[in-house]
């Protein structure tokens, strides 16, 4: 590849405070004026831009790329391939681009799919994806909770598929996150109850953010309208407090 050629950089903003995003890329941020970022066809807002806003350069140039909202595999596919050939002709130019995203680039993110078309279409683009924090660890944190001890396992789900995974789980993992948990509470409730987690399961809507709340009794939620940046952390009870080291 020539010397000249960009890398693209796949950056996780985080779940919403600025403050937490990673010092690795807060200096790709900085240092790179292309950025990139996925966005509804439907709309041009993106969370992510706003969250990275305090550390981008003065002249960003900031192209959000649409994505249909759609369960038509050949459409979402298209959609990838065509914005992969958007960033890559950047990068070809030699100009470094980043791509941004919520919580981790490599957890139910967009970039997952572009970097997989990227890699296949593009596959001596140079890439670097720098890791950044979930919204379920910074909900555990904003708990003061561990998601796991001992030799505990931790299940992490979305709950925009139906319930049966869930209530499949008695006795197989002790922690649970169901990450986009907005439509879907009341099913999701009857299943952890059913899987004798609902006791001790915790719900956090909008976290990061400067109105996050936390919800002790996740059937609340139930009865509220819908907030798409919902999730809960569901644990098993321990009848004798956790192990000790």
């Amino acid at each position: 590849m020539d010397s000249q050629t960009g890398t693209l950089y796949g950056i996780g903003v985080g779940p919403g405070d600025p403050d937490l995003i990673p010092l690795k890329a807060v200096k790709a941020l900085q240092r790179t004026r292309r950025v990139f970022t996925a966005a509804s066809s439907k709309n041009d807002y993106s969370l992510a831009v706003r969250i990275a806003a305090p550390h981008l350069p003065e002249g960003a140039v900031i192209r959000q790329l649409p994505f249909p909202m759609t369960k038509d595999r050949k459409s979402k596919e298209a959609a990838w391939d065509a914005n992969a050939a958007v960033i890559a002709a950047t990068l070809m130019a030699g100009a470094d681009a980043c791509f941004l995203t919520l919580g981790d680039p490599l957890t139910y993110s967009t970039y997952g799919y572009v970097l997989r078309a990227l890699q296949k279409g593009f596959p001596d683009l140079p890439v670097i994806t720098i890791p950044g924090i979930t919204s379920y660890q910074a909900s555990a944190a904003a708990l003061n909770t561990p998601l796991v001890e001992g030799d505990e396992s931790l299940l992490v789900m979305a709950g925009t598929q139906g319930t049966e995974r869930i209530r499949c789980l008695n006795g197989h993992a002790e922690n649970v996150v169901i990450l986009k948990a907005y439509r879907n509470v009341g099913a999701i409730c009857q299943a952890l109850e059913e899987a004798h987690l609902l006791a001790a399961s915790t719900g956090v809507v909008r976290c990061g953010m400067p109105d996050q709340e936390v919800v002790a009794d996740i059937r609340q939620l139930a009865s509220r309208a819908p907030n798409y940046w919902t999730l809960i952390i569901a644990k098993r009870e321990r009848p004798h407090g956790p192990e000790e080291l």
